[in-house]
């Protein structure tokens, strides 16, 4: 089972995990009118006294950005000073996934987002690899990624994540680890929760923003990485068949990481991946402050 921080923000103010609670009638509950941000925080290797966060202000400034597609107005630096608070009141010892969370906290049954108060909270997890470092199994969804004109895909909009949650589980249920949903054009657009490149003939190859994806914060440090390497990067759209015949496949996000793909569905996919190993250990390297070219991706906050 995994393992909450006894610590939360909630309404303004670190209080324990276990009273930070809200009604039944509250209106994000109801509607799905949040948004969300995924941080991940491991333990500075070198120094047990020390958190380290991996691109703290990119995370940040998307929940800025997602809050004002609700409406709603909250400043970076609230948000900044809400996770240090409490990563400094837990105190904890092991990797951890920090939740922080916009939402409509009002009590009513009409679907808006005018003339209606709004809140905040952020709670901590232990976490571990999200799925296998080794590869996962893959199946195409049934269920087709949203549109940007019905739902604000910029943002991490809480009820957009109820396609994801209907493909993972579809996934789940027929045997595999992860979906892979097509856009409404047909084309590969992203797995449940995280964004997918691919290498063709020595290039890394990704659908690009038009194609309804998030944009992931971990996706376009990869991208950077790549271009460091002097990868040839190329954002465009991606056929299903061209995943079956790829060089290499996998998956990227925060909680993700960087995950190889092993299998489509029947298709069995190359196991040798260069390329993601390269990236993957930089990216490692990077996340544990041990780069130096990389430093300013990291946030370090001393908890003791």
């Amino acid at each position: 089972m995994q393992e909450f921080l006894p610590y939360a923000w909630f309404e303004g103010k670190c209080i324990p995990f276990k009273d930070a609670k809200v009604s039944i009638a509250t209106h994000a509950l109801h509607y799905g009118t949040a948004a969300f941000g995924g941080m991940r925080a491991i333990p500075n290797p070198s120094n047990k006294d020390e958190f380290l966060l991996f691109r703290t202000d990119k995370h940040i400034k998307r929940l800025s950005q997602s809050a004002r597609l609700l409406l709603t107005e909250i400043s970076e630096d609230y948000i900044f000073n809400a996770i240090k608070t409490i990563l400094k009141k837990n105190k904890p010892s092991k990797p951890i996934y920090i939740r922080p969370f916009v939402y409509t906290s009002d009590l009513g049954i009409a679907p808006r987002l005018h003339n209606i108060e709004t809140d905040f909270f952020v709670y901590c997890i232990e976490l571990g690899d999200y799925l296998s470092p080794d590869g996962v199994s893959c199946r195409m969804s049934s269920w087709t990624r949203q549109e940007d004109r019905s739902l604000p895909l910029r943002g991490k909009i809480s009820g957009a994540y109820i396609t994801s949650s209907l493909a993972k589980t579809e996934a789940s249920l027929s045997g595999f680890d992860e979906a892979l949903l097509l856009n409404s054009g047909g084309k590969v657009s992203e797995a449940s929760g995280m964004n997918l490149f691919i290498v063709r003939n020595g290039e890394l190859i990704t659908p690009g923003v038009d194609q309804d994806i998030l944009e992931g914060i971990t996706r376009a440090s990869v991208i950077e990485l790549a271009k460091s390497f002097g990868i040839n990067v190329i954002e465009r759209p991606v056929d299903k068949t061209e995943l079956l015949i790829a060089d290499e496949v996998f998956l990227t996000g925060t909680a993700a990481k960087i995950t190889p793909v092993k299998k489509i569905e029947s298709t069995i996919i190359n196991n040798k991946l260069p390329i993601m190993k390269k990236l993957k250990n930089k990216l490692i390297e990077i996340t544990e402050g041990r780069s130096q070219d990389y430093d300013s991706w990291i946030t370090r906050i001393e908890i003791n």
